[in-house]
């Protein structure tokens, strides 16, 4: 649970107290971290012990270390002093009472179960009641503003640790909704036979078990405030033991298009058949709220849309859900399984602050590389008016169809999608062969380190790199420097409020010769 403290407040418009002196303790390897059965049973039983908190970790815990103003009858043996302590729900300069959790030969981590002096001015009471329990977000005890400064200085110090350089100009955080943002999810389901209710949600913090659910104040509230009525239908079916998992995405209601008044769509993974007293109740509990209904008993291939209405348009797999970049005329079309940004509020502006960092001129040449359904390509397209083109290149086939029929929509003809796998040089390719004025770049989590071998080919002179992971984004600006690129601009962006997630963007501008 998070801790408790009557002298908590929370301060507005702070800064955070991680500042560029402090160095950001790097986090232990969540999958080699895993404490044994026997270490579990001993750190029960264990009583907690006081810490103070000196630092923070890269994904936003507490770092403690065993001694500092504290000894054995604290429980601080002499042995342990200078171990370090990673605490959950703990803030810089805070003393905490710590339950702890694992214990390995170079460190421990636990919970800050109270703070019993020095509560930090950025600390803020979490909004939602599952905190601390649930393990879909791991910062709400922290003030907004003061989570996305401390990501910044994450980000600030990889580039200095990984390529020893700091951008010319350091760009605002860009920020958006920060509770209900979540429009994409998986949720675990299990039907609890004992309690006789089914349990709907995240899995509990460190462990395989659900957390035990009512409301999620991270997911959008059209499903976020529907997950006490998704249990109590989830329990009245004949198949409640046979549900596993509810896929969620959601959309922007648009009456006027195609399945446009259901912009929620749930895919109901279900282990086994169900019958058909099941399906109408999920039918009516769906259409009373004009949600778009999925099963599936196997794979994704098995995924099978059930009609609600006369008005379902079942000649496709799936229906459609839209949203928008009014900053550029667009709509966008998705189907439920397709990847989006989870955050619309930021992705309008973040797609916005790359379109004028690549500061484009009408007639220039543009690539766009990871362009999925085409959230970037589009408004470029728009930039470069219809004298200038825009080159999209992704992995998957059913991306790249669909970035072109959202360009077909949006009457923009001057775009060109291709599939192609991106980690082997593609710069021999006919449609890589034309000349970019300019390069955006949007990599998995794994980054674009292959990519970055061969990008000098594209002789693009502005790139703009968006990514969802400040390691590698670091380790690809090094590359970058050493092929005659410098780096002008780099920010964060609140794309994931309340988790240890980052969205990141830099600039790269290439040096005269």
């Amino acid at each position: 649970m998070q801790p408790t403290d009557s002298q908590t407040s929370t301060a507005p418009d702070t800064t955070s107290q991680v500042n560029d002196t402090q160095t950001i303790t790097i986090p232990p390897n969540k999958k080699k971290s895993k404490p044994s059965s026997k270490t579990r049973r001993r750190l029960k039983e264990a009583e907690p012990l006081p810490f103070t908190i000196d630092g923070l970790s890269h994904d936003g815990r507490g770092v403690a270390v065993y001694g500092n103003g504290f000894g054995e009858a604290d429980g601080h043996v002499e042995d342990k002093h200078g171990k370090k302590v990673f605490v959950s729900f703990a803030l810089p300069g805070e003393s905490a009472l710590v339950k702890l959790t694992n214990s390995r030969t170079s460190f421990e981590e636990g919970d800050a179960i109270s703070i019993t002096a020095n509560p930090n001015p950025e600390r803020a009471v979490p909004p939602c009641p599952h905190f601390g329990v649930c393990g879909g977000c791991n910062l709400q005890h922290w003030q907004p503003d003061s989570q996305i400064n401390f990501k910044q200085s994450v980000l600030a110090e990889m580039l200095v640790h990984q390529a020893n350089v700091e951008p010319d100009t350091w760009l605002a955080p860009v920020v958006g909704d920060r509770l209900g943002y979540r429009t994409k999810a998986r949720l675990g389901v299990r039907y609890v036979a004992k309690k006789e209710t089914a349990l709907v949600g995240f899995r509990e913090r460190s462990s395989n078990f659900l957390a035990e659910l009512n409301e999620c104040h991270i997911l959008d509230p059209r499903i976020g405030f529907e997950i006490e009525n998704l249990k109590t239908l989830i329990s009245t079916l004949e198949s409640r033991d046979k549900i596993a998992q509810l896929e969620l995405a959601m959309g922007e209601q648009m009456p006027e298009l195609p399945d446009g008044n259901q912009p929620v769509a749930l895919i109901v993974r279900n282990l086994a058949p169900l019958s058909d007293a099941d399906i109408e109740k999920l039918k009516v509990f769906f259409t009373a709220r004009n949600w778009q209904l999925y099963l599936q008993s196997k794979g994704a291939d098995s995924i099978k849309r059930i009609a609600l209405t006369d008005a379902d348009d079942m000649t496709e797999q799936f229906g459609r859900l839209y949203y928008q970049l009014p900053e550029y005329n667009l709509t966008f079309e998705f189907i439920p399984t397709d990847f989006t940004q989870v955050n619309l509020s930021v992705n309008r502006q973040m797609t916005k602050l790359a379109c004028e960092l690549l500061d484009l001129k009408v007639g220039e040449r543009v690539l766009d590389l990871f362009s999925g359904l085409g959230n970037f390509s589009l408004p470029l397209a728009r930039l470069v008016g219809e004298t200038g083109s825009v080159v999209g290149v992704e992995g998957s086939d059913a991306m790249t169809a669909r970035a072109a029929e959202n360009a077909r929509r949006n009457d923009i003809h001057n775009t060109e999608f291709y599939t192609q796998d991106l980690t082997h040089d593609c710069s021999d390719k006919p449609w890589a062969n034309q000349g970019f004025d300019a390069l955006l770049i949007d990599p998995p989590r794994s980054g674009a380190w292959e990519i970055m071998q061969y990008l000098p080919k594209f002789n693009a002179e502005r790139i703009v790199y968006v990514s969802c992971n400040p390691a590698t984004l670091a380790r690809d600006t090094k590359a970058l420097l050493e092929q005659g690129y410098r780096l002008t601009h780099a920010g964060v962006m609140d794309m994931f409020c309340h988790t240890g997630h980052v969205e990141s963007i830099a600039r790269f501008e290439k040096v005269a010769a």
